[in-house]
């Protein structure tokens, strides 16, 4: 546990000499004088500093350690995360492109990621969503329907506002400018496997089978969701399988594969940030007749918890200690009553279906039902984002030492207590009943078949 004031320095008893700032100190200077505590630049304590160095200083990351951002997909829901996101930087003091060695992302985490790659601030990226949100998901025609007549929507705007934001430029490109490695996932429908977008500096050697493509076409392969776009000739959307959730497949990339020897497993930090994970519980006594059409319902059923297992398979895995000395910071919400109970009650805007006033207003109902193209509810999703921003970084405790602050601070895994779960992410189970009825022969026999 560290300190943050080391990048925030104190005002001198006698004026500081104003001096050029970087754009990482640039960026600190506009965050600090928003935030809470506003305090002056001084060129021997700050300006000369690391990024890099300032913001594992700050993380409590070890000066050794390379750093992974990794990225979920979940359409409009992205907008959670980068609400995390922005106060992961604010925290670092420089936006993340300056002191990640690594991004990784599926769908719209790959959309982030791409644009971290294009020098690009959390808040920066945020304005950037707004649009691309606004522009992405719209009807290819009044008769467009996932279930019906898929695809619901069209690429047009998508591709267009791409190629104007982050132009012609390859990955290989980029990986020289910022200095990132960087792995992007698409599902290949010819070759009926994941596909691993990468690029991997070595300083004399560059690694990455697809280092040449232009990232536009990366982009646009991993967002490619069936049934909500067409696909991208043979490509879909990297969370189409197992990999909506891309942490595993970049450390292993970076350990085993093209990162290989650059990377090691004692000296990596891996921050793994979830877009909102929909939890469907449903009652025994439903499950016989869901609501609706039951090939509607088990199909999205399906389609969602594939998805969502695979992506908490990886994080169990990563959890668990297989990779000794991995050192795993995952940030996700579960978004059910119980979860979103454990945020700060921050008042929401109103929706045509949602009548609560406060974010603990919300019933589970309305939670899970959130898709990743529902903009109506984009406006909920930002608010659920920033008051997990908030539970991980209280303002009550923004004056006490790092050391003595209870909140998590980005400092560590985001666990509950005695636990290897996530602290917000929700378990309902009855393990007893469980027991006692598949235990029973005659309870087994009263069970229709």
């Amino acid at each position: 546990m560290v300190d943050r004031s080391a990048s925030i320095i104190s005002p001198a008893k006698k004026p500081a000499k104003r001096y050029r700032l970087s754009s990482g100190s640039r960026f600190l200077s506009t965050i600090v004088a928003r935030g809470i505590r506003k305090r002056y630049l001084t060129l021997d304590k700050f300006v000369m500093a690391n990024p890099k160095e300032i913001a594992r200083k700050n993380l409590g990351i070890p000066a050794t350690n390379k750093i992974i951002l990794s990225i979920d997909g979940g359409g409009m829901r992205g907008i959670f995360t980068l609400q995390i996101l922005k106060k992961l930087e604010w925290l670092a003091g420089s936006p993340c492109y300056e002191w990640c060695d690594m991004v990784a992302g599926t769908s719209t985490g790959g959309l982030i990621s791409s644009l971290i790659l294009n020098k690009k601030s959390a808040v920066e990226i945020e304005e950037y969503y707004n649009t691309l949100v606004s522009k992405v998901f719209t009807k290819r025609s009044w008769l467009a329907n996932r279930i019906y007549n898929p695809p619901a929507y069209d690429k047009e705007h998508f591709r267009k506002l791409t190629q104007d934001i982050v132009g012609d430029r390859t990955l290989k490109e980029l990986n020289a400018s910022t200095g990132l490695d960087m792995l992007f996932t698409a599902k290949d429908l010819a070759a009926g496997e994941e596909t691993f977008f990468t690029c991997f500096d070595h300083g004399d050697l560059v690694k990455g089978t697809y280092q040449n493509v232009l990232l536009r076409a990366v982009m646009e392969a991993t967002m490619s969701a069936p049934t909500y776009f067409s696909p991208f000739e043979r490509f879909v959307d990297g969370g189409t399988t197992t990999f909506n959730n891309p942490v595993l497949a970049a450390v292993l990339e970076a350990l085993h594969y093209d990162g290989k020897g650059k990377y090691r497993q004692h000296e990596l930090t891996v921050y793994s940030l979830g877009t909102g994970a929909v939890l469907r519980f449903i009652e025994p006594s439903e499950t016989k007749n869901p609501k609706g059409l039951d090939s509607i319902f088990w199909l999205k059923y399906v389609m969602a918890e594939a998805s969502k297992d695979a992506s908490e398979m990886q994080i169990d895995t990563l959890r668990s200690g297989l990779i000794e000395g991995l050192d795993l910071r995952r940030y996700q919400l579960s978004l059910d009553e119980a979860a979103v109970h454990k945020l700060p009650n921050l008042p929401i805007k109103p929706m045509p279906d949602i009548t609560a006033s406060t974010l603990h207003g919300l019933k589970d109902d309305q939670l899970k039902n959130i898709d990743m193209a529902d903009v109506s509810k984009f406006a909920l999703m930002k608010t659920l984002g920033e008051a997990t921003a908030e539970f991980i970084c209280p303002a009550t405790e923004l004056e006490l030492p790092m050391e003595t602050r209870s909140a998590n601070w980005f400092q560590k895994d985001l666990l509950a207590p005695n636990s290897k779960r996530g602290a917000l992410v929700t378990a309902r189970g009855d393990i007893p009943g469980i027991q006692n009825r598949l235990s029973s022969a005659k309870w087994i026999d009263q069970q229709p078949t």
